[in-house]
């Protein structure tokens, strides 16, 4: 997994699975389940630390053509889940089509945006959400409004389902204004986030009333280190690893600074990072297609 995170850290994976389309990714949901094999979904690997033992299951990426299309009509806009969420962001912004402006500097694609309410201080992903596909552990496929989601603060109620495309609005604005507001957004993360070095994006969520990584700096944790991992000077909110790290290192250094935060304001963080550990589950019977 060390090749398919920003973390470049973790152990192997049991399996991975690349789907053609949705057809074949139902097949393969009905035959985990009736075997009881786990499942996880791997988008941009930015949001994920894989443990230095690996995941005894199966990775299902959904990098195929079918599940990056892209289809525009008027400010509606179809997207395929693994389409790459920045890059989308930036045509869209530039070409005048407004709401994607504060995706800017995320990396992730757009189905982990989706399920995770991608998001910062400009706004949240959900905000242009209409319609969600997704396909579930028994293989069935369905289109499900955003209302029936609950969108929250890094949440969704998308846990045990796959999406595999999602419905946007995006409405027609000012080019110029849309291309001047993506630059600005993305030029204060350059600024102030670690964004070359091997992380994962913020790794916690910030507390009610609190910003996580103003709590980390005041805790005075800024450049602490477990192993060659280490709390970003740049950004206290963000792990960086080193060349030597490991994903213990990581997880070692994610405790550390929860005690210390907890100790010092008497505020319990919560991780953002989703950490795959692994796990002993059935074996997996493949089939011929």
């Amino acid at each position: 997994m060390t090749k398919l995170t920003w973390f470049r850290l973790g152990g192997r994976a049991r399996y991975l699975f690349r789907p053609r389309d949705e057809k074949q990714l139902s097949k393969l949901l009905l035959c985990t389940r009736r075997e009881g094999v786990p499942v996880k979904v791997l988008g941009a690997g930015a949001n994920v630390l894989v443990s230095d033992d690996g995941f005894d299951g199966v990775v299902v990426r959904l990098d195929a053509p079918a599940f990056k299309r892209v289809l525009q009509d008027g400010d509606r806009c179809r997207v395929g889940a693994g389409v790459d969420l920045m890059p989308f962001a930036r045509e869209q912004s530039y070409e005048g089509r407004t709401g994607l402006e504060c995706m800017a500097g995320i990396p992730a694609t757009v189905g982990g945006a989706t399920r995770m309410n991608a998001g910062g201080a400009h706004g949240e992903f959900s905000d242009v959400v209409k319609t969600v596909r997704v396909v579930s552990r028994d293989g069935t496929t369905e289109d499900r409004p955003s209302d029936v989601l609950e969108f929250g603060y890094r949440r969704s109620k998308l846990d045990g389902l796959i999406v595999t495309s999602v419905e946007l609005e995006l409405p027609d604005g000012d080019p110029q204004r849309t291309r001047n507001r993506f630059d600005e957004i993305m030029a204060g993360k350059v600024e102030s986030q670690p964004i070359a070095e091997n992380s994962a994006g913020c790794i916690f969520k910030n507390p009610p009333g609190h910003a996580a990584g103003a709590l980390i700096d005041r805790a005075g944790l800024k450049g602490t280190s477990v192993g060659d991992a280490s709390v970003s000077e740049r950004h206290a909110n963000f792990i960086v690893a080193g060349k030597s790290a490991t994903a213990s290192d990581v997880i070692a250094l994610i405790d550390v600074v929860r005690e210390r935060v907890s100790k010092e304001f008497d505020i319990d963080l919560e991780v953002e990072v989703d950490i795959w550990r692994p796990t002993t589950q059935g074996s997996l019977v493949l089939w011929r297609s």
